[in-house]
């Protein structure tokens, strides 16, 4: 049985926030080799009011895919640069690359000792390493704001920058995702789809427990194994995704609310933003014949695509254990902390 990955990308950074960071804390991203890069940054720099020298031009290539070495030479060191040329390294808080930047770092070894990771993990650890730390590569390293629920995030505690991407399948998509963002309102229903037989790795647990930690009229929770299609009013999704057995669509059908978020234990969702045929719908690993780009597994742009602004994604296979964690995720959210602190509070691994 397949196990979902680990962390890769999260899509969005957005919405409600408790703890006063702004504009100023955010860099942006973009790849001047690709048109869609520049369109998306600046249109939320825009939008965000976002200072101008916030903004990081990097030039390198537009495939999803990379070597370490490409990494290292045309996206990390570059921004790094953008980062020391305006002696931003200590206010920027938030990256937030764009679709154009590169995905996932191809990388050698197996299982959890493979050093591929996603770009937005890996960039998660820019902050430590311009400090002068070294970083091991191979497996997942500890994220030190995993389950810190009441720390307010800044790098005299936390020797990390918390990386988003704003991403979909073009750029209506995400400027849809960026305009929804700044609608969002703390109103709606949270969503739990548990999955029915077979082993669980204790994912419906945590999904039992996200439920428990919200108020009980916002909770929709779905124990019994039936898939739940075309719901309303959602502010919050988590369930299985196409690791569910009795998922056979692959839309969901939902209306999802300004600010809504979504996660799901699916080892390869964030694979790709290449738009797959309309036609196409998810399948099973032994049906090899209708795969897209190399699984049969549901993909995060299509929930970016059906209205939610903000989403997790995993490139790789790094297990259940490192998606995020439901329990934590939602009661972030819900408590006033903006997408990207929600999500990594939720995250026990970076650089995965």
């Amino acid at each position: 049985m397949r196990y979902p990955a680990g962390i890769a990308l999260l899509i969005a950074l957005s919405v409600f926030t408790v703890f006063g960071q702004t504009a100023e804390n955010v860099l942006v991203v973009v790849n001047q080799s690709s048109n869609v890069s520049r369109r998306i940054g600046e249109y939320y720099v825009h939008r965000r009011q976002i200072p101008l020298a916030n903004l990081c031009r990097i030039k390198t290539t537009d495939a999803e895919e990379i070597s370490r070495a490409v990494y290292d030479a045309e996206i990390e060191r570059p921004i790094a640069g953008c980062l020391g040329t305006h002696r931003l390294s200590e206010r920027i808080l938030y990256i937030a690359t764009t679709l154009g930047v590169p995905l996932k770092i191809k990388g050698t070894g197996q299982g959890m000792a493979t050093d591929a990771a996603s770009v937005d993990s890996e960039l998660t650890l820019l902050y430590s390493k311009m400090k002068g730390k070294s970083v091991n590569l191979a497996g997942p390293q500890p994220n030190p704001f995993f389950r810190q629920m009441d720390a307010r995030f800044e790098h005299r505690q936390f020797s990390i920058y918390l990386v988003t991407r704003l991403a979909g399948y073009d750029f209506a998509d995400v400027a849809a995702m960026i305009d929804h963002s700044l609608e969002a309102r703390n109103r709606g229903k949270f969503v739990f789809d548990l999955k029915a037989g077979g082993s669980d790795g204790g994912g419906n647990d945590w999904l039992r427990e996200a439920a428990r930690s919200l108020p009980a009229d916002r909770v929709v929770l779905e124990e019994s194994g039936r898939v739940l299609y075309d719901q309303h009013g959602v502010i919050g999704y988590a369930a299985w995704g196409s690791n569910d057995r009795d998922r056979k669509q692959r839309w969901l059908g939902f209306e999802w609310l300004p600010g809504a978020i979504a996660t799901e234990f699916v080892s390869t969702d964030g694979r790709t933003f290449v738009r797959p045929p309309d036609d196409w719908n998810i399948t099973t690993w032994g049906d090899g014949t209708h795969f897209f780009a190399g699984s049969p597994q549901t993909l995060t742009a299509d929930y970016i695509h059906e209205g939610a602004s903000g989403c997790s994604g995993h490139v790789y296979e790094p297990y259940l254990a490192t998606t995020p964690h439901p329990q934590y995720l939602f009661a972030a959210y819900f408590n006033g902390r903006n997408l990207a602190d929600s999500y990594y509070l939720s995250m026990p691994s970076l650089s995965w």
